[in-house]
């Protein structure tokens, strides 16, 4: 009986050891504390800034958009940005995407159409991996929701780049992110001061660029989001009448009865 209690024992405190080495490396990357900011899209009543949303995607597709897709989102989803027929047109006009087969049966490319989801910058993984050292960036169309703290995450990511503390030197292809858990990020700050030149003559700062694209992968991430709200309000407010008439019913009955 003691023998078999000692195994017991034994075995409880080996696989206590073993699950404390594999929590380790966990605990070491955990999430940074990130500091939260004000969203125009925060709250019940919250909305997408379109002037923002437009700058977004301009820093999107001119910086982000040669390494990251947006698989889920189609040209003309950008309707909802505030963009016209031509332009969305034009935007899905620089790309090319492989279509058929043709009448010979053969595949062709021609220029991407609205209605075509958005190009993605690599034909496969293997491809992305073998252009990005062994690292795969990821797809962007559903990084707010996939991120905790998401907003407030992707706009401390791209402005969290900086020097290691205490002249820390870092692995071959690797950069230092005071966001990013481990602080170690397989991609190179993608944003300096005046890398997009804004139409609308907003200054292109690093701050102002983060929160710019930010916005708009917010929207990709959820492009039905001021509908769902605007639908929320209603019901709420159709509860809350329903709510008063039930109560003016239920006084009249009950006063006839005292």
């Amino acid at each position: 009986m003691r023998g078999s209690l000692t195994l017991v024992l034994t075995l409880t405190c080996g696989l206590m050891a073993g699950l404390s080495l594999l929590a380790a490396p966990a605990a070491a990357a955990e999430m940074p504390e990130i500091e939260s900011r004000s969203w125009s899209f925060d709250g019940i009543f919250g909305h997408f800034d379109r002037a923002a949303q437009q700058r977004g995607y301009q820093v999107y597709n001119e910086v982000c958009s040669g390494c990251h897709g947006l698989r889920l989102l189609t040209y003309r989803n950008l309707a909802a940005l505030g963009y016209g027929e031509d332009d969305i047109k034009a935007f899905a006009a620089e790309y090319e995407v492989t279509d058929g087969p043709d009448d010979e049966g053969e595949m062709y490319q021609r220029e991407a159409l609205p209605s075509d989801h958005f190009v993605s910058p690599f034909a496969n993984t293997q491809a992305a991996r073998a252009a990005n050292n062994g690292a795969l960036p990821p797809d962007l169309s559903l990084m707010v929701k996939a991120r905790k703290n998401g907003a407030n995450y992707l706009y401390a990511l791209l402005t969290g780049y900086g020097d290691a503390p205490d002249g820390g030197e870092l692995p071959d292809g690797l950069y230092y992110n005071a966001a990013f858990p481990g602080h170690q990020i397989a991609m190179s700050a993608p944003l300096d001061d005046d890398a997009v030149e804004y139409t609308d003559g907003t200054p292109a700062t690093v701050d102002q660029m983060a929160s710019d694209v930010t916005t708009f992968l917010a929207w990709a991430a959820s492009p039905e989001m001021e509908e769902r709200k605007r639908l929320g309000l209603k019901v709420m407010l159709f509860l809350l009448v329903l709510t008063a008439l039930l109560a003016a019913v239920k006084r009249k009955v009950w006063s006839r009865l005292h």
